[in-house]
C-alpha cells in the first residue's frame, strides 16, 4: 500500500529581506501544503537494536509518523513521530536507507525499493522546505543568513567534533564507491555534505573518511591538524578515563570471593555496568588526547590494585591499560568508531574487556556499547548508551550474561532513561538470575538468595558541577604529590604541562603548551618517517587473542623498571 499525491509548488508572491552582510534573502510568503505521503517502510527496531520491522508510515503537513499497520494509523495509535524541518536528512542510494536525526529523535528507515526510495526522498524534501519557509514566515522580520554562510556553520560544527573524537576531517580526494552512496540534507539549507563513508549498509558507523560539498575556499584545508582550545577539555585525559572503570573493583573483589559460578557472574556485570556511570555528569567537555608514547600509572594501596596505560597508536588512536591485584587482572585496548548523523554522534568502542579471578581461574571477556552524544551542537546535549553486551567465561562454559543497555523511547518520559536489563544463563539458555535498573543510580538483582542492590555509584562531592562533574575518584586521578614525583616516567599524563595549566585556570597557557606538544608530536613522526621506521611502545606489545583480533598486552616491565633502576636513570622520549 502506498499513496501520494500533488507536488509541491512556490506560490508567486514573495518578499524580500536584507541581512545584515547587504545580501538578499528570499522568503515566500505563502506556500501550498505539500501532499500527504504514506506507505509501508522498513524502520530500524529500537529493541533489541538489531534488524528491521515493517512500519506504516505518514508524512503529513512537515509531520513523518508511523504506526504498525493501516489501521493503526486511521485508529489514532501512533508508535512515534518528528517535525522533518528540524531533522538533518542523510541518505544511502546503495541501500534506499533515509537518516532522520532531530538531536533527540533519530529514525533509520528504508524502502524496498529505488523508486519508493525516491519518491519518500523528494516527498521529505517538499515538506522539509514548506515548514522552513512557514517558520520563516513566521519570523518575517528577522534577518536570515546567507545559504552558503550557514551551510558553513554547518561544517565547521561537524568538522569539530570529528576532531573531537579522533577523526580526520573532510578531505577534497575523489569520493570512493562507499562515499558516494550517502548523502546529507541539513534542516535549513540543501545538500550539506556529499556523502558519507560506511563500511556497510547496515554498520551505520563511519571509517572516518568523508567526503564533502563546501565551496572551492574549504577544500584542501586539513582540519585534522587544527589545534583545539584547551578550554574544550577536561583536566584528565583519556588514559585516565581508562583507570576510572576501575573505581568500583570492590566489585571484583567480591566476585572472587564468590564461591557460585552464577552469582560470580551477576557481580561481573554490575563491574561492566559501573564504568558507565562516570558519563552522567561529563557530557560538557572531552578528555585531553594522549600523544603517543604517553603514559599513565595509578597505585590504590586503599582499593589493592595498581594500573597503567600508555597511548600505543596514533593512526588509528589505540590507549592500552592493564590492572592487577591480589584478587583481580584487569587489562583492555580501547579504539573507536565514529558516525556522525548531522545532530547526534554515536562512539562506538570496538575493543574487548578482560577480566580474571584469582581465586577460580575464570578468564572473563565483554564488549561495550554504543554511546550517543545528542544535540551535539546545542547546549541541551546528553549522552546515552545503547546495545547488547556479551559476558563469557573464556575458562568455563558454565554459564554467560546478556546485558541490554535500553535505547529511550521518544515518546518516553525521563524515567525511561538509562535502563539496564540483565540475566544470566547457564550452558542450556535458562535464566538463572535476572537483574536491572539505571545505569546512573543502581543495579538491583531479586533471584539472589537474598535480594539486594548488588551496585549503586558513590555520592558526588561537593559543588562537583564547578568541577567538570568529576567524582571523587577522578578528582584524584592528577593527584601529584612529592614522594610519587621521583618515581613517575616523564612520560606520565601527571606531569604533563597544558593539562595541569588547565587544572590550575591558566587556559591561555594551557593553549599554547599544548600546541607546542602537538607540534612536538608532528616532528616525531616526521622524524620516523624519514627513517623508515615506526613508533614502539614501551609497556605493551600487539598479539591476537582467542578469536584472532589484534590486542595490546601488557609486557609485565612498567614496574619492574620502575624499581630498578627507576625511570629517572633510563633514557626517555621526550613529550614536552
Amino acid at each position: 500500500l502506498y499513496k501520494h499525491h500533488r507536488k509541491p509548488r512556490l506560490a508567486p508572491e514573495t518578499k524580500v529581506l536584507i541581512g545584515s552582510d547587504k545580501r538578499k534573502c528570499v522568503v515566500p510568503q505563502v506556500m501550498i501544503t505539500p501532499g500527504i505521503c504514506e506507505g509501508y517502510l522498513l524502520k530500524r527496531r529500537k529493541w533489541p537494536l538489531k534488524g528491521w520491522h515493517k512500519r506504516y508510515f505518514v508524512l503529513e503537513g512537515g509531520t513523518l509518523r508511523y504506526s504498525k499497520s493501516h489501521q493503526d494509523v486511521s485508529r489514532g495509535r501512533v508508535q512515534g513521530s518528528l517535525d522533518v524541518s528540524l531533522a538533518v536528512m542523510s541518505i544511502n542510494k546503495k541501500s534506499n536507507r533515509i537518516d532522520l536525526d532531530t538531536g533527540d529523535i533519530l529514525y533509520h528507515i528504508k524502502a524496498k525499493s529505488h523508486d519508493l526510495f525516491y519518491i519518500w526522498v523528494t516527498k521529505l524534501q517538499a515538506h522539509r522546505l514548506y515548514k522552513k519557509n512557514e517558520t520563516a514566515n513566521a519570523h518575517s522580520n528577522e534577518c536570515c543568513l546567507p545559504p552558503l554562510f550557514s551551510q558553513k556553520i554547518v561544517f565547521l560544527h561537524f568538522s569539530l567534533f570529528l576532531l573531537l573524537h579522533h577523526q580526520p576531517a573532510p578531505s577534497h580526494g575523489p569520493p570512493s564507491v562507499a562515499d558516494s552512496a550517502a548523502e546529507y540534507f541539513d534542516a535549513s539549507d540543501d545538500i550539506l555534505c556529499g556523502s558519507s563513508s560506511e563500511v556497510s549498509d547496515e554498520s551505520g558507523l563511519s571509517d572516518g573518511s568523508t567526503t564533502n560539498s563546501e565551496p572551492e575556499e574549504g577544500h584542501g584545508k586539513d582540519l585534522a591538524r587544527v589545534s583545539m582550545p584547551a578550554a574544550l577539555n577536561e583536566p584528565v585525559n583519556l588514559l585516565q578515563r581508562l583507570c576510572e572503570e576501575l573505581e568500583y573493583s570492590e566489585l571484583l573483589d567480591v566476585a572472587n570471593n564468590t564461591p557460585d559460578p552464577y552469582q560470580r557472574m551477576v557481580y561481573i556485570a554490575a563491574f561492566a555496568i559501573s564504568g558507565y556511570t562516570t558519563a552522567t555528569f561529563r557530557n560538557r567537555y572531552k578528555p585531553f588526547n594522549p600523544v603517543l608514547g604517553e603514559t599513565y600509572e595509578c597505585i590504590r594501596e586503599d582499593r589493592g590494585f595498581r594500573f597503567i596505560s600508555e597511548q600505543v597508536c596514533h593512526h588509528p588512536p589505540i590507549s592500552a591499560c592493564h590492572a592487577e591485584s591480589e584478587n583481580f587482572t584487569f587489562w583492555q585496548d580501547q579504539r573507536w568508531k565514529n558516525k556522525f548523523w548531522g545532530k547526534s554522534l554515536e562512539i562506538l568502542p570496538t575493543g574487548m574487556v578482560n577480566v580474571t579471578l584469582s581465586r577460580y581461574g575464570d578468564h572473563y571477556e565483554w564488549n561495550k556499547v554504543v554511546t550517543c552524544i545528542h544535540n551535539v551542537l546545542s547546549q541541551q546535549r546528553y549522552l546515552e548508551h545503547y546495545g547488547e553486551v556479551t559476558i563469557q567465561n573464556l575458562k568455563n562454559s558454565t554459564c554467560t550474561c546478556k546485558i541490554t543497555f535500553v535505547k529511550s523511547r521518544y515518546w518516553g518520559s525521563d524515567t525511561n532513561k538509562n535502563e539496564v536489563q540483565g540475566t544470566v544463563l547457564d550452558q542450556g539458555g535458562s535464566v538463572i538470575h535476572r537483574f536491572g535498573g539505571l545505569w546512573h543510580e543502581g543495579i538491583f538483582c531479586d533471584t539472589l538468595p537474598t535480594p539486594k542492590c548488588i551496585w549503586k555509584p558513590n555520592s558526588q562531592p561537593k559543588d562537583y558541577l564547578q568541577f567538570y562533574g568529576f567524582s571523587t575518584f577522578a578528582m584524584e586521578l592528577n593527584e601529584l604529590t612529592p614522594d610519587l614525583r621521583p618515581f613517575l616516567p616523564p612520560t606520565d599524563t601527571r606531569l604533563r604541562p597544558d593539562q595541569r595549566m588547565l587544572e590550575e585556570g591558566n587556559v591561555s597557557g594551557a593553549d599554547r603548551k599544548k600546541d607546542e606538544i602537538e607540534e612536538l608530536q608532528r616532528e616525531r613522526r616526521k622524524e620516523l618517517a624519514k627513517k623508515g621506521s615506526e613508533h614502539t611502545p614501551r609497556f605493551f606489545r600487539k598479539a591476537k587473542d582467542s578469536s584472532g583480533r589484534d590486542v595490546w598486552l601488557n609486557t609485565g616491565t612498567y614496574w619492574e623498571l620502575r624499581q630498578n633502576p627507576g625511570f629517572a636513570k633510563l633514557e626517555n622520549i621526550t613529550l614536552w
